[in-house]
């Protein structure tokens, strides 16, 4: 089965979600203006490195580093989605050690959802400790091509079965058939607690909700999307990204 025929059962498995969706690296980065002046470096909390404060935001996001940077990059990402995880294997060690270590620039995390195998891997990648989540996206990033594997086993009967069970089991199915079960089960969300998380469909509509809000409110159309200092970057890889970073100052 191809990629593409997955995301056509995707696609009707997520129809009760009501989402606008949207593609995974489509859009090309826009120009940003330079500050002139470099942002100096801001000490973190005693006993601590920027990289380990992180809080989740009032728009659903995951922010890691200082929440005072002068700097502010934002992603909306889906886990999905195979740009993203390019974006994190190129971007993750230097974005965290060279730029957010720093206090100058903070990094926030938003889920978007592309399609049904988005849903329970967002759920079940916030179903521990917020410090948790960024950490556990990367790992997944970096474990995506397994995913697509167990679905193309799986085979189109099985995930056409599943998407016809009631919202909570069809979430359920396919964190089942894809893997991410024993992915996140082997990275310390038990199977009892996933299994908690992905009967969570409050949450799953909070996910969806916020994927529109996306869309209508901030002209998201595919991801990686990038925003800094809430000015549109668009989607960009990590060479281009840092440039615009050190444009805007961390440098």
């Amino acid at each position: 089965m191809t990629r593409t025929g997955m995301r056509s059962i995707a696609l009707a498995a997520l129809a009760p979600l009501a989402l606008g969706l949207a593609a995974c690296g489509e859009k090309k980065a826009d120009e940003l203006p330079t500050s002139g002046e470099p942002v100096a470096k801001a000490p973190p909390p005693a006993g601590k490195a920027w990289i380990d404060v992180v809080s989740k935001t009032s728009e659903g996001g995951y922010l890691m580093g200082n929440p005072d940077a002068p700097i502010k990059l934002l992603e909306y990402g889906a886990l999905s989605c195979s740009h993203c995880a390019l974006f994190a294997k190129e971007s993750s060690e230097k974005l965290m050690n060279d730029y957010v270590a720093s206090g100058r620039v903070s990094y926030e995390l938003r889920f978007f959802m592309l399609n049904a195998f988005d849903v329970p891997a967002a759920l079940l990648a916030t179903c521990g400790a917020d410090e948790a989540v960024i950490p556990l996206s990367e790992q997944f990033w970096a474990w995506q091509p397994n995913m697509f594997t167990n679905l193309q086993a799986a085979g189109e009967a099985k995930l056409q079965q599943s998407a016809s069970l009631p919202a909570a089991q069809r979430v359920q199915a396919i964190a089942q058939i894809a893997g991410m079960t024993d992915f996140f089960a082997s990275r310390g969300i038990s199977k009892d607690q996933g299994a908690a998380c992905l009967a969570d469909t409050a949450k799953a509509d909070a996910l969806a909700k916020q994927t529109e809000t996306a869309t209508t409110k901030y002209n998201v159309s595919g991801t990686p999307t990038f925003f800094i200092n809430q000015a549109p970057v668009g989607t960009a890889d990590w060479a281009m990204l840092e440039s615009k970073l050190q444009a805007a100052g961390a440098r």
